[in-house]
């Protein structure tokens, strides 16, 4: 299961929960121009719920899709990072120019 953000620039991003831990959640960001784009992005979701306060349950990747807010999935986007390294070892295509 899926759904989509559109981040500030208007780029519609699928979003993913996988990994599913006792108190958190792995979130992908898919960029829609696929896997080969090198520009996915993930962040842990970490859950304030009763379960989990239980080191034998697991959440489920579903329920957390569903649950996070629009607000809250903003925020993790905010603060995601990307899954790949960078095209180039002088330097990261982000933030700074290739050489």
């Amino acid at each position: 299961m899926s759904r989509i953000f559109e981040d500030p620039d208007g780029i519609p991003w699928r979003v993913e929960v996988t990994l599913p831990g006792a108190s958190n959640a792995l979130v992908i960001f898919h960029h829609p121009g696929g896997r080969t784009a090198r520009l996915d992005r993930y962040n842990w979701y970490n859950a304030e719920t009763p379960e989990a306060r239980s080191v034998t349950a697991r959440l489920d990747p579903k329920t957390v899709l569903e649950s996070i807010t629009d607000a809250q999935l903003a925020l993790l986007f905010r603060r995601s990072m990307p899954i790949t390294a960078p095209g180039t070892p002088l330097g990261h295509p982000a933030v700074e120019p290739a050489v």
